[in-house]
């Protein structure tokens, strides 16, 4: 069996070769080990890295990590590279995407429940952007289909898991914020959407 430095320094290695989040069970698997014992493993270098105050850091996604730069250099990693034209998500579809991210899962039914306006395209844009999946099939009648977030939500938004959604007690008072741009090289929030919609009348 492999030795414990041996395996961080591998780990270290496929994250900077995979680019995507790294999935604990793969790497368990190729070592033959818990995934438990692997995940402690992940959290070690990701202190590690942190305690040095290094440009890269390891970020959590769902029992996944991957490297990324740190936020504190965004300004000097953004002057390096070429200018990127970042496209604005609608107030429409995060007003969809705030509320699948609290209801999940949910139906176009329910979502549109909530709006009180028709969301086909919306859904189908999220989609396609891959922050928005179907999730499953509801037991209503016709058997809808269920919407629920995406890993690449919780990467593109900033989050390690959905449990770091900030509370909110009537999910008909979220509103996006007219100044959110659409995931690119900005870290962008979902606390930055606002929760005072009006309630429909």
């Amino acid at each position: 069996m492999a030795s414990k430095k041996t395996i961080k320094s591998a780990i270290e290695s496929m994250m900077f070769i995979w680019g995507k989040p790294l999935d604990i069970k793969e790497v368990a698997d190729i070592f033959n080990v818990d995934k438990k014992e692997i995940y402690g493993y992940f959290k070690e270098l990701q202190e590690e890295y942190e305690q040095e105050g290094r440009g890269i850091v390891i970020r959590e996604v769902n029992k996944s990590f991957q490297f990324v730069t740190r936020k504190e250099n965004l300004d000097y990693i953004e002057q390096l590279c070429t200018p990127v034209k970042h496209k604005r998500l609608s107030q429409s579809a995060l007003e969809v995407l705030a509320i699948v991210a609290y209801k999940q899962p949910v139906t176009k039914g329910e979502i549109e429940a909530v709006r009180g306006i028709r969301c086909d395209r919306v859904i189908e844009g999220l989609t396609k952007k891959n922050l928005v999946a179907e999730v499953g099939r509801s037991n209503a009648v016709g058997r809808p289909i269920l919407y629920g977030t995406t890993d690449e939500f919780l990467k593109q938004f900033g989050f390690e898991t959905l449990k770091e959604l900030p509370t909110i007690e009537d999910i008909e008072g979220v509103l996006a914020d007219d100044d959110i741009e659409a995931p690119g090289i900005d870290s962008v929030y979902l606390q930055q959407i606002s929760l005072d919609l009006p309630e429909k009348k």
